[in-house]
C-alpha cells in the first residue's frame, strides 16, 4: 500500500505543483495544458431598496443644490447636524429623486429609520 501512495504522489506531484504555483509572473512558462478555470459568476439579484447607501447620487446633488444646507447653507459637501432623507423611503417604493428628498436632523432620522418600513403599504 505503501508503495502505492509513494507512486501516485510521485505521478501526481508535477501536476500539482504546477497548477497551484502557475502565476502569470512566473519565470517558468505555463504548460500548454494547463488552463485556468477561474469561472465568474454573477450574484443573484439584489433587493437593493433594503441597503443603506444606495442612492442615485445626482439626485442628492441636484437636490443639494436647490436646497441649501440648513446650518451653513452651503449648496455642495457635508451638512453637519444633517442627512439628505427620502419623503417616501426607497423601501416601500419611494422615487430616487430630488422631489422625494428633504433634510433631516440626525436625531429625527434615527427615530424615522425605526419605524418608517413599518408604515409601507403590503
Amino acid at each position: 500500500m505503501n508503495r502505492l501512495a509513494a507512486f501516485i504522489l510521485i505521478a501526481f506531484l508535477p501536476t500539482i505543483v504546477t497548477a497551484k504555483g502557475s502565476h502569470s509572473s512566473s519565470s517558468h512558462p505555463k504548460p500548454s495544458h494547463v488552463t485556468n478555470t477561474y469561472k465568474v459568476t454573477k450574484h443573484p439579484a439584489v433587493d437593493h431598496s433594503s441597503l443603506k447607501n444606495v442612492r442615485n447620487a445626482s439626485a442628492k446633488r441636484n437636490f443639494q443644490a436647490s436646497n441649501p444646507c440648513p446650518a451653513t447653507g452651503k449648496t455642495s459637501g457635508g451638512c453637519r447636524g444633517y442627512v439628505v432623507d427620502h419623503k417616501t423611503p426607497l423601501a416601500c417604493g419611494g422615487a430616487d429623486a430630488a422631489s422625494n428628498l428633504q433634510w433631516q436632523t440626525t436625531a429625527e432620522a434615527k427615530l424615522k429609520d425605526k419605524t418608517e418600513r413599518a408604515g409601507c403599504a403590503p
